[in-house]
């Protein structure tokens, strides 16, 4: 393995550098209230260290307020919720009905669905009328997230992505978060003629898609079959169902893994695997049952898993894709720290933020199942990598920057990320998912060595 992991990392050790970490969010975040104009639209990336936007998909907002809303879960600070709490209210009706993107579960879950945990943590005073309005919100994002349906060759089908009906992002994994909490709150998507359409059903069968079709296990599919690899986008024939081809927006190549899309798979198929416990057995009957589907989710998450692990450097922070062309210009970059100020590839934060959320996950998973040494090597990953994130050179201590993770990379391909004059690849900026995720990560460890309840998006 690439990754150099600390055996002897607890949660406990880390509390000193998320409390800083926290320190530091929260004027990042003061920063941002203060300076951002909604006119603008939604903030999405820093350039030289300023938040801007950047007219893509509408997907960062719930991130924005949402960070907000963690950084009142791991302070306590009052005037975090009534940022993410207002911006709630005024923001974000229009991505509960949004009927053009595949990122509800970034959006909502993030900022109505932590309103609601935050309820029924008796963190917010109950309210039966605020209640019902998120728990509103959160049905119909679940609904027009299921909507976006198109069916397969196999019977089966896939939540679209913004590109059109042909296309499935790996991304959409850890968006099932919306149809997930839809499905829990009793709603159902209604269709034509009054069909009645399982939410659960569309989450299960979007996650076996996916899994089939955008995750490589070694077992010859083509030519670039290796274990674990992930294409970032899979497209279909729209006439037929028929798989076609693996393709890829942000990343490099259709047959290199962009190492953010690789993290969203680890991170969606292992929190579905945490969802998929506290599901009543009668639920799903449908699908073989809890363990058939356990069985298919947990090969996928091992094998992004353990190919993380191979492809990323010693610290835990991978470069942005792993078939980059130039990363044979830096000899054994995998067999020591990731420079973030190296002239040929840049690294990418986010992707290991979001990747140590769910190796962490993974191995909690595993570790309950028994299954102790994969488990302890998962989740020691990911407390590994998080010691990295949560200390220079990508903890930002600038009061200036508005980022808290730095060396976050949006869209390398279509050069959208700020190169500083003297660099030669972008590095130094942040982005609104990095930032979110990095916060969700430090509150998820906070919580844990806290004795407090696991930090999970379902009522459980």
């Amino acid at each position: 393995m690439a990754i150099k992991i600390d055996y002897a990392l607890a949660p406990g050790k880390l509390q000193g550098r998320i409390q800083r970490f926290f320190e530091l969010s929260a004027s990042k975040i003061l920063s941002l209230e203060k300076s951002w104009d909604p006119a603008r639209g939604t903030p999405v990336f820093t350039v030289q260290g300023r938040y801007t936007s950047r007219g893509w998909t509408e997907w960062t907002q719930g991130f924005q307020f949402g960070s907000a809303l963690l950084q009142y879960d791991a302070t306590d600070d009052e005037q975090f919720l009534r940022i993410g709490r207002e911006g709630t209210r005024r923001y974000m009706a229009s991505h509960v009905s949004h009927i053009g993107v595949h990122d509800h579960g970034f959006n909502n879950i993030s900022t109505y669905g932590a309103l609601l945990r935050f309820m029924r943590e008796k963190r917010l005073s109950f309210d039966l009328s605020e209640k019902e309005h998120y728990e509103l919100a959160l049905k119909v994002s679940g609904a027009v997230q299921a909507a976006r349906w198109t069916k397969t060759a196999e019977g089966k089908g896939f939540i679209y992505s913004f590109n059109g009906p042909h296309s499935l992002f790996i991304d959409t994994m850890r968006s099932l978060r919306a149809l997930a909490v839809a499905h829990q709150l009793g709603h159902v998507l209604m269709g034509e003629h009054d069909q009645r359409i399982s939410l659960l059903q569309r989450l299960v069968e979007h996650a076996h898609t996916t899994a089939t079709f955008a995750i490589y296990y070694g077992e010859g599919r083509d030519a670039y079959d290796v274990r674990g690899r992930v294409a970032h986008e899979s497209i279909f024939n729209t006439n037929d169902g028929l798989y076609r081809c693996p393709n890829s927006q942000q990343g490099y190549s259709p047959f290199s893994t962009w190492t953010r899309g690789l993290a969203w798979a680890i991170c969606g198929f292992a929190e579905q695997l945490e969802f998929l416990r506290v599901l009543p057995d009668q639920e799903l009957k449908p699908w073989g049952g809890r363990d058939a589907l356990a069985i298919q989710w947990l090969k996928a998450a091992r094998a992004t898993a353990d190919f993380y692990l191979a492809n990323t450097p010693a610290c835990g922070v991978p470069y942005w894709d792993t078939g980059a062309p130039n990363l044979s210009r830096i000899p054994g970059c995998l067999n020591r720290r990731a420079d973030p100020f190296n002239p040929w590839e840049p690294v990418d934060s986010s992707a290991a933020a979001i990747a140590a959320q769910g190796l962490i996950r993974l191995g909690n998973y595993l570790l309950a199942k028994g299954t102790r040494a994969a488990g302890r090597n998962y989740r020691q990953a990911g407390l590994t990598i998080a010691r990295t994130l949560f200390n220079e050179p990508y903890l930002s201590l600038e009061e200036r920057h508005q980022g808290v993770l730095l060396h976050s990379v949006y869209h390398r391909p279509n050069g959208w990320d700020y190169v500083a004059p003297g660099q030669k690849v972008p590095n130094g900026e942040s982005s609104m998912w990095g930032d979110y995720h990095a916060r969700e990560l430090a509150l998820m460890i906070w919580r844990e060595a806290r004795g407090k309840r696991s930090l999970v998006f379902f009522e459980d």
